[in-house]
């Protein structure tokens, strides 16, 4: 079986509905557990009720606790979530936390070495002492996925530029894309020519770029390959592109093609999107269906 360890942050989404499980490498984690890949989650919590209720989860459904450290001092995180305009969401993000101190050792080592693809955000290289632990991990790792997770204020350029630098591929958003080319002084007419030169400028195989209901699109160094959204009624975008993610990389763990790797992708992004939250129940069979009519709604209006 496939394996990736995912590194970062776990933490409570507050939403007005209530809390929810979340943080991004988590998210990708949930997903790709759902999908058949053996996925680790690499992280920390508080010795307190909100990281005990957060571990329960992640053991209920079905992934390891045995790489999620307990700090003694920092609280469990949590994430204030509010929704702004088009459905684009707010984030409160406290600090410091247990996973701004997530600690090198030598099995989390070994689980690196042994995994075929390491995935890693910028959220959680904010703080040093984190920052280090994954910057030596990445040494380890056989394949390193970017995932660009900007949260004004907690990202440098300095240390976004080195992530990218040892990454093999990456998934950013479109205004993601956008920032990184103008630190560049390389703003370009047009999204292919900003991957591009992006791929030139850190030697990046692979780039994924998401677009909301834009849909997204996946660069090689040979080509060139996109796909549109599904559409559906926005509940929130939380967890929207994790998830994205999470099906794009199991489907090419499984060795798919690369429109059944994006197609399985935006379906349960846009599934997700339509739910509340970043990790809801369901089964490979419910997005089997979401996919089987939406398939017929593409028939019938065209």
């Amino acid at each position: 079986m496939k394996k990736v360890v995912c590194f970062g942050e776990v933490l409570w989404d507050v939403l007005p509905d209530g809390k929810k499980p979340g943080g991004a490498p988590m998210n990708v984690a949930y997903h790709l557990n759902k999908l058949g890949i053996d996925s680790s989650m690499v992280s920390r919590v508080g010795n307190d009720e909100a990281g005990k209720e957060l571990t329960e989860f992640l053991t209920k459904m079905g992934l390891s606790i045995d790489y999620v450290q307990v700090d003694a001092r920092y609280h469990t995180s949590e994430v204030i979530a509010t929704m702004g305009d088009n459905h684009e969401m707010r984030y409160d993000i406290l600090k410091p936390v247990a996973w701004d101190f997530i600690t090198y050792t030598a099995p989390l080592e070994k689980l690196v070495t042994a995994a075929d693809v390491m995935v890693f955000g910028s959220l959680v290289a904010r703080n040093q002492e984190t920052r280090d632990t994954l910057y030596r991990l990445l040494d380890h790792a056989r394949f390193r996925l970017f995932d660009v997770n900007f949260r004004a204020p907690h990202y440098q350029r300095e240390t976004v530029e080195y992530l990218l630098h040892k990454a093999d591929a990456v998934k950013l958003n479109e205004h993601e894309l956008l920032i990184i080319t103008d630190w560049m002084n390389a703003r370009a007419k047009d999204e292919h020519t900003a991957v591009s030169t992006l791929q030139e400028q850190y030697g990046l195989s692979e780039v994924i770029v998401t677009k909301g209901a834009g849909g997204a699109s996946y660069y090689t160094l040979e080509s060139r390959h996109d796909y549109r959204a599904y559409p559906v009624t926005v509940k929130d975008t939380i967890g929207s592109g994790d998830s994205f993610l999470a099906a794009f990389l199991a489907k090419k763990l499984f060795g798919k093609s690369i429109d059944d790797m994006l197609d399985y992708a935006a379906a349960l992004g846009a599934y997700v999107t339509a739910q509340s939250g970043a990790n809801p129940d369901y089964r490979t069979t419910d997005l089997q269906r979401f996919m089987w009519e939406k398939q017929l709604e593409r028939v019938k209006w065209k």
